[in-house]
């Protein structure tokens, strides 16, 4: 799997600090806009199934 730029959410807005998300040598990489130097790495299995798991309202709870 090649690289992809960051990507961020277009709910987020131009200027709103948010998750940003790419892919890196087969890896899914997730960082903060406002501060890019902690990169946090998964698979793309597992972060299949966590953005699965926010669709179905399961961290709901967590914005609360």
């Amino acid at each position: 799997m090649p690289s992809s730029p960051w990507q961020k959410a277009s709910y987020s807005g131009a200027n709103a600090d948010c998750v940003e998300v790419r892919t890196l040598d087969g890896v899914v990489e997730l960082r903060e806009s406002d501060d890019g130097d902690v990169v946090v790495r998964t698979t793309p299995t597992k972060f299949a199934a966590f953005l699965q798991s926010v669709k179905a309202g399961e961290f709901d709870h967590l914005t609360a």
